[in-house]
This record gives C-alpha cells, structure tokens and sequence, in this order.
C-alpha cells in the first residue's frame, strides 16, 4: 500500500497538532513553574515570619510565666502575713479581755 497525498496530508495535520499541543502544554507548564517559584517564595516568606513570631510568642511566655510566678509569691506571702496579723488581732482581743 503506497501512500496517497490525502494520507500525507492528514500525517502532516496530525504532526502539526501534536506539535501545537506540545507548544501550549509547555507553555502551560512554564507558566505553573513560575506560579510554582512564587509560591515556594511566599512560603518560606511565611515561614520566616512564623519562627519569628514563635519566638515572639515564646518570650512572651516566658514573662507570664515570670509574673504568675512572683504572684504566686506574693499571694503566698500575704496568706502567711494575714495568719500572723489575725494571730495577733486574736491575742490582742485576748489582752483587751
């Protein structure tokens, strides 16, 4: 079977579609590689911000840690203080009667 003009014509047709398609996928994909580095950038943007306010958070937590601590101290300083000062109110009372 010899080939015909009409054969070799849709061959080419096809060729050229192929070919087309290929153009367009490529470009397609160019385009999500580009979207692809953009985004990688805006994420290790992200990620940079997200150690720094860990690290922000961390700090902070650190200083309420600190303070409930000397509350806590305080608080147990005055329970210790109010048990001397009713101690002494209770034997004043004792002297006055």
């Amino acid at each position: 079977m010899e080939p015909t003009d009409i054969t070799i014509d849709i061959l080419k047709g096809i060729r050229d579609e192929v070919h087309s398609l290929r153009q367009d996928t490529n470009a397609r994909l160019d385009e999500t590689n580009a979207r692809l580095d953009e985004t990688n950038t805006r994420l290790a943007r992200l990620e940079h911000r997200q150690g720094d306010a860990e690290l922000r958070v961390r700090t902070e937590v650190t200083a309420v840690v600190g303070a409930v601590d000397r509350l806590r101290e305080v608080l147990l300083e005055d329970r210790t203080l109010r048990r001397q000062v009713d101690d002494h109110e209770r034997r004043l009372r004792a002297i006055e009667t």
